[in-house]
């Protein structure tokens, strides 16, 4: 895309040079690092719904860096920007980015986390994690047979997502005296880091039936890590629904995934700018929770990236 030059994935909606609200005409957006699919297709979806809007765009990614999100808050103070649309660099560490660009007058829509904070975003739209979690939890169980032995690989602890998602998991897995969690470690959302704790985690413990993650990027690794071990026949789920771990459901690879509309919330999110930056209002309130969708091998075929089709 000739508007986004050598940045990431990023919700910073409408940056222009223009007197006011009524006036601007770009919508800035800050997510954190385009190589995670999650956050490119937000970016991709915000980016199209905007331009049907009638907005240039300005998309920067954080990397999950709470300095450089304030550097492309400052930028878009700086250029008048009419709103930001924001997947944030974390739940504390975004409130004082949040809350210069509020008292500047620009509006924040957040997407997939929230801020610790109510009352400084105009809008903080997010996937139903704690439900989305249940369901994948549920599937698990089914899965397993109602016992064995199991791993849970957690995202970064500093993630609110990542706290309530593994909350989710085991208000269900805890009520299954015959699972039992031999390993829980948290991966940081990583690849290779959860391909690396697999690793470390087999060698520590036989007879492991099962592994749940807390996203699909440690699916994946944890999925490689025991296929490198000659351990195929262990149930994998993640949460996510991203393409790459559809794909591996299909080939029997994962069993489940919990699918988040990631692509119908940064759309919304971009609606909901448009609508107050036109009419003052958003018309919805401001915590907004979408449920996720349980993805298997029985109906991968209804689901595209992050998205039903």
């Amino acid at each position: 895309m000739a508007a986004i030059q050598g940045i990431t994935v990023g919700l910073l909606l409408v940056l222009c040079g223009c007197g006011g609200p009524a006036g601007t005409k770009t919508m800035a957006i800050v997510t954190p690092s385009h190589e995670n699919p999650f956050f490119k297709a937000e970016a991709d979806n915000a980016v199209a719904r905007a331009r049907e809007l009638g907005y240039d765009v300005l998309v920067n990614s954080h990397d999950d860096d709470a300095h450089k999100q304030d550097e492309f808050f400052d930028m878009a103070i700086a250029n008048r920007a009419a709103a930001i649309i924001l997947d944030n660099a974390g739940a504390d560490a975004s409130i004082a980015a949040v809350r210069k660009a509020k008292a500047a007058g620009i509006p924040s829509f957040l997407i997939d986390r929230e801020i610790n904070v109510n009352g400084i975003a105009d809008a903080q739209i997010v996937s139903n994690n704690y439900q989305g979690a249940m369901l994948g939890a549920q599937e698990f169980v089914r899965l397993m047979g109602e016992k064995g032995a199991y791993v849970e690989l957690v995202g970064r602890e500093s993630d609110t997502n990542a706290g309530i998602r593994t909350q989710g998991y085991h208000d269900v897995l805890d009520k299954y005296p015959a699972l039992k969690l031999v390993s829980r470690q948290s991966a940081n959302w990583s690849q290779t880091e959860a391909f690396q704790k697999m690793e470390t985690i087999l060698q520590a413990n036989t007879g492991i039936k099962g592994v749940i993650a807390g996203n699909d990027t440690m699916a994946l690794g944890a999925s490689a890590a025991l296929k490198a071990a000659g351990q195929t026949q262990v149930i994998v789920a993640g949460f996510d629904g991203s393409p790459d771990v559809l794909a591996a459901i299909r080939a029997g690879d994962i069993q489940a995934t919990v699918l988040q509309p990631a692509a119908r919330i940064a759309r919304l999110a971009v609606e909901e700018a448009h609508r107050y930056l036109t009419s003052g209002s958003t018309g919805a309130p401001e915590k907004q929770s979408i449920d996720c969708e349980l993805v298997t091998r029985a109906n991968v075929g209804q689901f595209g990236a992050f998205a039903r089709k």
